[in-house]
């Protein structure tokens, strides 16, 4: 079998032995209902990396999108190990491993890039950060996450949010996007607003900038990112499975990344909820590809 190219073509290491300031891995499964195997997820890091291959010779060239090359013309410092081995239904087994590799690349130290699956790979990854400095959440998503249990799964798709308040190195939350109906309860709203957790609907971004949640985040802050790509409008992310009108334009969203990284520490990236099965001639892959290297770029110009 031929192996998928990595992200961009970047290595898996550094070749001149130094510690690279970010590392991407992906997840093709992470915490099943039962009963679901639809699989629809298994392909979604491979195509991003896939759909940002035109722009791997070009890695030197200015990006408009970050005033100057994605490496500010400086070496190398991101690389891709590939993804981490898991496998449908082995819902504990993979949260260990996401969990795991995620630690690892902290103890380098260097910022973790998770691609995949659904968001249940989440719980994992923000778990991983449990022997570092407290941190936030800034998730973009068009729901809030929060339900307790789905038909006795507690860290499914539907509850990452509901687990990151569980965890003591969690600090507090901003969930930006939310829009339309989900699978929030009246109980599961009250639930999140007990926490603390600040909500900002995407009509609030379009009436008054990425702002409305950036004033959330304190300044100096050590920040995970989530990013649902059902947080995104669906003209520009329909390989979602849950199609949502009115969320955040590309814009919008690497304003927000953009202007973290200037407030705060971004520590950790994922992008999450990319379903391959629903694109439309790779445009969901390609607006993934573009946000991750936005999120790269933020991550180099904060060090």
């Amino acid at each position: 079998m031929t192996a998928s190219p990595s992200f961009l073509d970047l290595p898996d290491q550094l070749s001149d032995g130094h510690l690279p300031r970010a590392v991407i891995f992906g997840a093709n499964h992470c915490s099943a209902y039962p009963g679901e195997h639809s699989g629809g997820d298994v392909s979604a890091a491979d195509a991003i990396r896939g759909a940002s291959q035109e722009d791997a010779p070009l890695v030197e060239h200015w990006d408009f999108d970050l005033g100057g090359p994605l490496f500010a013309g400086r070496p190398v410092c991101c690389v891709d190990v590939g993804n981490v081995a898991t496998a449908i239904n082995d819902n504990a087994g993979n949260r260990s491993r996401i969990e795991a590799k995620t630690r690892e690349v902290l103890s380098m130290p260097a910022v973790p890039i998770l691609l995949g699956s659904d968001c249940s790979a989440t719980i994992p990854f923000l778990a991983g950060f449990a022997d570092h400095r407290p941190v936030w959440v800034l998730q973009i998503d068009a729901h809030i996450d929060w339900r307790d249990e789905v038909r006795g799964e507690r860290y499914g798709y539907s509850s990452p949010m509901r687990r990151a308040s569980e965890m003591p190195h969690v600090a507090g939350m901003v969930q930006v996007g939310l829009r339309s109906v989900g699978s929030a309860r009246l109980a599961d709203i009250e639930a999140a607003r007990r926490f603390g957790s600040r909500f900002v609907t995407a009509r609030e971004v379009h009436a008054h900038g990425v702002e409305a949640a950036l004033r959330h985040i304190p300044e100096g802050a050590h920040v995970v990112v989530t990013l649902d790509c059902d947080g995104l409008d669906p003209s520009i992310m329909p390989g979602v499975a849950a199609r949502t009108p009115g969320g955040l334009t590309y814009t919008q969203a690497i304003d927000l990344i953009s202007g973290l990284g200037k407030r705060a520490r971004i520590s950790g990236f994922d992008l999450v909820e990319f379903y391959p099965p629903a694109d439309i001639d790779g445009l969901s892959a390609l607006t993934a590809s573009r946000l991750l290297v936005n999120a790269i770029g933020a991550i180099v110009r904060q060090m």
